[in-house]
């Protein structure tokens, strides 16, 4: 898919200094969105190889290396100041979120998802702890073997398929796709799928109080072909305040039965304000 503008950056052409070779002139891409699987990534990007990465949200972009990972690339950011360009990424903070990517390889833009939390060994000298993750499609994680379901809606979203993807979804799938991009506190991804009675732009900033979250959800307590109601057990980690656990419905929403279901999000919202 030839790509003329990104939530990330607009770009027709892009360009950038390659730290990785050190040189002065500047590299240019006919950006090329490929949605590559991990078997061919694993060998696109192999150990000790180097590469950019763009977040999608802020348009930055920092270099890093492939260290190991089998499953999935364990990376390291390739300097200090690639650090601290990741860094800022995360508000200066390091955080587990999932966050929507680009890697520049092979004069190809391919979509992955990244945490930014160092964890683990590091053998860089780049003032980061440890490495990170960067997931891509069919990756796994090391302990369950299974694809991170966090990661794959930001790899959807990287590749411009994420619109596509919910369309498909039902009520409890929906709704878990909900929770996971409230967890991630990616506020554009969630008001595609969500509803309020209130200001929803306005509502969704409350997630930003939300640290960490999880959930078991029920089988339905009411279904038909426009209206369900799921309950759902909740898990939410409050900045600055702890653990909530509770037990909330939610309401599942659409207009036909062929359109793609909505979720009121006020039961959430309800409980971080009742607790803040």
């Amino acid at each position: 898919m030839k790509i003329t503008v990104l939530t990330l950056v607009t770009l027709v052409t892009f360009m950038y200094n390659t730290a990785l070779s050190h040189a002065t002139s500047q590299q240019y891409f006919d950006f090329e969105i490929s949605l590559q699987k991990w078997s061919e990534v694993n060998e696109i990007i192999p150990r000790s190889s180097t590469f950019t990465v763009i977040d999608i949200e802020t348009a930055k972009s920092f270099n890093v290396q492939r260290r190991a990972g089998s499953g999935h690339a364990d990376v390291q950011p390739l300097t200090k100041s690639d650090t601290k360009v990741m860094k800022e990424i995360y508000d200066g903070s390091w955080s587990w979120h999932r966050r929507a990517i680009l890697i520049v390889a092979n004069n190809m833009l391919i979509p992955a998802s990244m945490h930014g939390m160092p964890h683990g060994a590091g053998a860089i000298k780049n003032g980061f702890p440890g490495h990170f993750c960067i997931h891509f499609n069919e990756s796994t994680t090391h302990r369950s073997g299974k694809y991170d379901i966090s990661h794959h809606i930001m790899i959807l979203k990287a590749a411009g398929k994420y619109e596509e993807y919910i369309k498909a979804l039902t009520a409890e799938q929906a709704l878990n796709v909900l929770l996971v991009t409230i967890k991630n506190n990616d506020k554009n991804l969630a008001k595609e799928i969500a509803l309020s009675n209130k200001d929803l732009e306005r509502e969704l900033q409350v997630i930003n109080d939300i640290e960490a979250l999880r959930w078991s959800i029920d089988h339905p307590i009411y279904s038909d072909d426009l209206l369900t109601t799921i309950p759902v057990e909740l898990k939410v980690y409050l900045k600055n305040i702890g653990s909530i656990k509770v037990k909330t419905n939610f309401t599942m929403i659409r207009t036909s039965p062929i359109s793609s279901w909505k979720v009121n999000i006020d039961p959430l919202i309800q409980l971080i304000n009742e607790n803040k």
